[in-house]
């Protein structure tokens, strides 16, 4: 029978994210078996790319955000993540994970707000206008090519550039943070439940005495 004492929401939140981490980072042997990974297969298979650490698992929210944001291709942008974690020790599932906040959902805002901040930063004159117009209208693959060898390829690719930086500089400290918390939490659980394994073991000993 349950105990009926309330779950400690802090371990029911690290619960719901490591599952959703695990629903959308592919498994070491489906990463290895993708086509476009199988030629560096022996370095993406590196044992501390799949462990998770402090240091690791920051780097790999770092350079998930960075990738999944900046690139903006499905399938690329993990094959992205693989080849460049060995270099900067990243984790590869924590770093999968990260490209998927970056989706058909998300896609149009980043592009949009990329193009408003290479114009406004850099004095480009890409119209984010016309970019609306285009998707409500649904453009044709030409006229997307056209739109974008204008200014806003440029206004696009340093505006990409810009927000990816900064999204893997917040990840990176928000990682830290949620580990730190999380280490802090792990180490609380475990001293509550050693006193009271002592508190029921000096319990028993007064009834048996």
């Amino acid at each position: 029978m349950s105990s009926g004492a309330p779950r400690d929401p802090k371990v029911k939140d690290k619960a719901f994210l490591m599952n959703w981490i695990r629903r959308n980072s592919p498994t070491r042997e489906e990463l290895l078996a993708s086509r476009f990974v199988k030629p560096f297969s022996h370095r993406v298979a590196h044992s501390h790319l799949w462990r998770f650490t402090r240091t690791s698992v920051r780097r790999g929210t770092a350079l998930g955000l960075f990738v999944g944001i900046f690139l903006l291709i499905p399938g690329v942008q993990i094959l992205g993540v693989a080849l460049l974690a060995l270099p900067f020790r990243a984790n590869i599932p924590i770093g999968a994970a990260m490209t998927f906040l970056s989706n058909p959902a998300t896609t149009p805002l980043l592009i949009a707000a990329s193009v408003w901040l290479g114009n406004n930063m850099f004095g480009l004159h890409a119209n984010v206008a016309t970019f609306s117009i285009m998707i409500d209208k649904g453009a044709s693959a030409g006229e997307w090519v056209r739109w974008f060898f204008s200014d806003a390829a440029p206004a696009l690719v340093a505006g990409l550039f810009i927000i990816s930086v900064v999204s893997a500089i917040v990840g990176y400290v928000l990682a830290s943070v949620i580990w730190d918390n999380w280490i802090r939490l792990r180490w609380r659980r475990k001293i509550r439940r050693a006193r009271d394994q002592r508190l029921e073991a000096s319990t028993s000993d007064a009834a048996a005495g």
